[in-house]
């Protein structure tokens, strides 16, 4: 007869892994160059008319930081260094949700719990839409249904059914980038594909001072980092100033390196 122990191991064994993508409005050309600043290994293609970053997951497999704070993070790194939305979808045992970034406006996002029930508010969803230029009528109100109690619909379906309705403005993920798949099963949906690129947090392998793509991250820091900090003055935000100083400073280190110690 089965243990309480040996129950508990069992279910233990079907909880949802964490995961994550990152959708950005823009063509991998010009996603690349930004996304080694998330200081994470990820994989980078296309998805219709947007990008798709899917990450390795370290930060909340092996750090303990939770996937909806790790992705709110890249997400508003990401959008307030380009003039691309950055739309990021997440998913654990207990909850799952997205958070969409433009600019250096407030991120919106919108939060279920596993079982489906809703747990955000319906007027982030009216922002959400938009912010992304849908429908006000016919794609709001297929937004409305998501926010709207339902058994027979869990969280993951939710996130399908968001999914759905970014068909409309361009979005295309391949087969496999599904909701309640793990970070490793979500790197093997695209791994083998024909236009997927490798990008390398700052810091791994390639990233090493005096290398060319050591030039190219240093000039992207000093690009995101200036107006972070300019935003954070003016807003009056410390924690905003010090993350924009903070990029700038690296950068210029990274790029006076080379001023010192040129390549060959």
């Amino acid at each position: 007869m089965p243990t309480d122990e040996s129950n508990a191991v069992s279910r233990s064994a079907y909880v949802p892994a964490p995961g994550a993508l990152l959708l950005c409005r823009a063509d991998p050309g010009s996603v690349a160059p930004l996304a080694p600043l998330l200081r994470e290994r990820m994989l980078l293609t296309g998805a219709g008319e947007w990008s798709v970053l899917v990450p390795e997951g370290r930060p909340w497999l092996r750090g303990g930081e939770p996937v909806d704070r790790v992705l709110t993070g890249w997400a508003t790194a990401l959008a307030v260094g380009s003039g691309w939305p950055v739309l990021a979808l997440w998913w654990d045992a207990d909850r799952a949700g997205y958070t969409l970034v433009s600019g250096f406006r407030r991120p919106v996002g919108y939060v279920w719990l596993a079982d489906g029930t809703p747990a955000g508010e319906s007027e982030a969803m009216r922002t959400f839409a938009a912010r992304l230029g849908l429908d006000p009528v016919l794609d709001a109100r297929s937004l409305d249904r998501l926010t709207v109690p339902d058994p027979g619909v869990d969280a993951h379906a939710r996130l399908r059914g968001l999914i759905a309705v970014l068909t409309r403005v361009g979005v295309q993920l391949r087969e496999g980038l599904a909701p309640g798949r793990s970070a490793d099963h979500l790197r093997e949906a695209v791994a083998t594909g024909a236009d997927v690129k490798y990008v390398d947090g700052v810091g791994d392998g390639e990233a090493e001072g005096g290398t060319p793509r050591a030039h190219r991250l240093a000039l992207a820091e000093v690009a995101v980092g200036a107006p972070v900090a300019a935003w954070g003055v003016r807003r009056r935000s410390v924690g905003w100033a010090v993350v924009g100083a903070v990029l700038m400073v690296h950068g210029v280190l990274e790029l006076s390196y080379e001023t010192v110690f040129p390549r060959d």
